[in-house]
C-alpha cells in the first residue's frame, strides 16, 4: 500500500551508513515510521531537522518491516529558529511531545492543527503564554483535560487576588485561571510552566509508564 501525505518531522535515527529510520505526524495518517534511504546525501541532510514539514510518500512492505520514505521538503520551519535558543528548544519539545504522546497510524487532526498553529504563536510578543495554553490543548486531544479554576479558591495574599489549590495551598498563577489577565512577570510564567509540568508528569507520564520528556526540563531551564 502506498500513499502520500504532508507531516512534521518528530525524530530521526541513524539506520545504516546511508539511512535513517524517522518519524512524522502527518495530515492523513497520524503519527508514521519508516526508513528513509540517502538520509545521509548533502540533497536532504541539512533539511532534515526536527520540526520542518515534509511531503512524504510512502511505500509499505508486506512483509510487515518498516516502509520506505520518499520525502521533500515542504516548509523550512525550525531553521529560522536557530539562533533563538528558547523558541528552537521549545520547538524541539513539541516535537518530542507528540512523539511520546501519540500511537502509530492513528490520526488526529487536532494535533495536526496545533502543529500548524506552533509556528504562527512562537512570532508572537506573548509566545511563552501562548504555547504553554497549547500544550494544554496537546493533553486535551489525547484525552487529558484539565480546568484548574476547579481546583482552586480565590484568596487576598498581600492585599493581592490570587488562586490557590485548597488541598496543598500552591498558588496557581492568576493567567492559569483567567486568560485575559497577562502575567504579573517571567517568574510568574515560569511558575506557570511548572505547575502544567506536574500535571504532565503525574497524570499522563507516570499512569502511562512513560519517561517524563528531558526536552522539556531543556526548553524551562531557559526560562529561570
Amino acid at each position: 500500500m502506498n500513499w502520500q501525505d504532508k507531516g512534521y518531522l518528530l525524530s530521526l535515527n541513524k539506520y545504516n551508513e546511508n539511512s535513517s529510520i524517522a518519524e512524522f505526524f502527518t495530515e492523513n495518517n497520524g503519527k508514521i515510521v519508516g526508513i528513509i534511504f540517502g538520509s545521509t546525501s548533502k540533497k536532504i541532510k541539512s533539511y532534515l531537522l526536527i520540526g520542518n514539514k515534509f511531503h512524504i510518500n510512502s511505500k509499505l512492505r508486506e512483509d510487515g518491516r518498516l516502509g520506505y520514505l520518499k520525502v521533500e521538503i515542504d516548509e523550512i520551519k525550525t531553521p529560522v529558529y536557530l539562533e533563538n535558543k528558547k523558541k528552537l528548544f521549545c520547538i524541539i519539545y513539541c516535537m518530542n511531545l507528540i512523539k511520546i504522546l501519540t500511537v502509530e497510524n492513528e490520526i488526529n487532526m487536532e494535533i495536526y492543527s496545533l502543529l500548524e498553529k506552533l509556528f504562527k504563536i512562537i512570532d508572537f510578543d506573548n509566545w511563552l503564554v501562548e504555547f504553554l495554553f497549547l500544550e494544554l490543548n496537546i493533553f486535551k486531544s489525547i484525552g487529558y483535560d484539565i480546568n484548574f479554576k476547579d481546583y482552586v479558591v480565590h484568596k487576598k495574599i498581600n492585599g493581592k487576588p490570587k488562586y490557590v489549590v485548597d488541598s496543598s495551598q500552591k498558588i496557581i498563577p492568576n493567567f492559569l485561571i483567567d486568560k485575559k489577565i497577562i502575567p504579573e512577570n517571567e517568574k510568574d510564567i515560569y511558575s506557570g510552566y511548572s505547575i502544567v509540568g506536574d500535571f504532565l508528569d503525574k497524570t499522563i507520564i507516570k499512569p502511562n509508564n512513560k519517561s517524563f520528556p528531558s526536552s522539556r526540563n531543556d526548553f524551562t531551564n531557559l526560562l529561570k
